[in-house]
């Protein structure tokens, strides 16, 4: 028997949701399909930007939604995973959906979802594809969530897709190699649709540029071999940069910091450029929009913290790059936790020469199927002779980090950025 919400919080229904998510990912488009035709395909009345990619996802969705809407379009943005509250996922004309609407669509599709077997990841989908429908937004920002090719997401036929950078992750669902994963990443591509290739990496986008013609789509759109980004300037502010293109010259500034962060702006621009001519947006036009963009838990800075969801090897290089480049008050603390399916000597190997004390820790709301052995983690560090000490529980782990030097950084997945924010009360914009 489904839940009856009608007599339950919001939190009840939380609750239901996420107990979806205690099995393995099942990969497929079978049952959302299901779901979708059972609720009356949501998904058909939506013009969507669909956006792929191992890094950068997050920045890209975040800078198309704040181009669009400053062109007086009213925007949905659909993301995940959420850092504090669930409804970071479902965005609507820059506002987060409200309770209510989360509450009446588990009320009344519950049964369904049980029928089904849809997963968390599923149903969430086909909340948001129904929510953006009942909003009658102008346009909608999807992201997808693992993969691309049999993510939960890949039912819809968008205006453009985009594939932002390759690294390897997932690698139980999407294979061991950067040469494996990008066709499955590429599954978003479609034919008679644009398709966008962010890969700065030239083996890599070719990878990914044959299969969007294998796929059929058109035109692909190659940023690497359109035009550069130079003259790089990363500040805590965002980042600066100049887009060569042909004969055009674009100056150019993202809220976001990071020298990564100029290509993922530039796949942004390179994805609204593609647009039917109703939507599409030149670089020059979209300059304004593309400096406001910020994105919580992606290197934001809120007094002496950083914030910064970084949850794979290639992440945390970017994490120590972007520090040592804004180069804070120090000595500087990272407070670490990562899941123990990840690469985490790698990670914290690359943190190690940008930091100057490091503090590991349980994120609390970490899957305990997930959570890493602290202490084997603390014995590799101190084998490694990193500068490093071990205090298991989160809270005490936030209270310590201050007293070790002027700037802390969190890092190591969404879940410990997520609990830190919550936890500090740190709001989900930059303060």
């Amino acid at each position: 028997m489904g839940l009856r919400l009608t007599t339950r919080t919001y939190r009840d229904a939380l609750d239901f949701l996420f107990a979806r998510t205690t099995g393995q990912w099942k990969l497929g488009l079978e049952r959302v399909e299901a779901f979708l035709r059972t609720i009356g395909d949501p998904h058909r009345d939506l013009k969507v930007l669909h956006v792929a990619g191992t890094n950068g996802k997050g920045s890209v969705c975040a800078s198309l939604e704040a181009v669009l809407r400053s062109r007086g379009l009213r925007v949905a943005k659909y993301t995940s995973p959420h850092l504090v509250d669930f409804r970071e996922r479902f965005v609507v004309d820059g506002h987060l959906v409200e309770e209510g609407a989360i509450m009446a669509f588990l009320d009344r599709w519950t049964p369904t979802v049980e029928e089904l077997g849809v997963t968390f990841f599923e149903a969430t989908t086909a909340m948001a594809f129904q929510l953006f429908a009942d909003a009658e937004v102008d346009v909608a920002v999807i992201e997808t969530g693992l993969g691309g090719r049999l993510d939960a997401t890949n039912v819809v036929t968008p205006l453009v897709a985009g594939v932002t950078g390759i690294a390897i992750d997932h690698t139980e669902w999407l294979g061991t190699t950067r040469e494996a994963i990008a066709p499955e990443k590429a599954g978003i591509y479609k034919r008679g649709v644009p398709a966008v290739v962010g890969e700065p990496d030239a083996a890599i986008r070719r990878i990914l540029a044959d299969e969007a013609a294998r796929r059929g789509a058109s035109p692909i759109r190659i940023v690497a071999e359109e035009g550069s980004a130079e003259g790089i300037e990363v500040r805590g502010s965002g980042t600066s940069f100049r887009w060569l293109t042909g004969a055009a010259r674009h100056e150019l500034t993202t809220g976001i910091p990071g020298r990564h962060q100029a290509n993922n702006a530039i796949v942004a621009l390179t994805m609204l450029d593609a647009l039917p001519e109703a939507l599409r947006v030149s670089p020059g036009d979209a300059a304004a929009a593309l400096a406001t963009v910020t994105l919580p838990g992606r290197f934001s800075r809120h007094g002496a913290w950083i914030f910064d969801v970084a949850h794979n090897p290639q992440g945390s290089v970017v994490t120590a790059e972007t520090l040592s480049a804004i180069a804070p008050a120090g000595p500087v603390v990272a407070l670490v936790s990562i899941l123990g399916d990840k690469d985490w000597k790698r990670m914290i190997g690359a943190l190690v020469p940008a930091v100057d004390h490091l503090i590991l820790t349980n994120a609390p709301t970490a899957p305990a199927s997930r959570a890493w052995d602290v202490d084997e983690v603390f014995r590799h560090a101190r084998a490694e002779g990193w500068p490093v000490e071990c205090e298991p529980d989160f809270d005490a782990a936030l209270a310590l980090a201050p007293s070790r030097g002027a700037t802390v950084l969190v890092t190591g997945s969404f879940h410990t950025v997520g609990d830190a924010m919550s936890r500090l009360q740190v709001a989900l914009t930059p303060g």
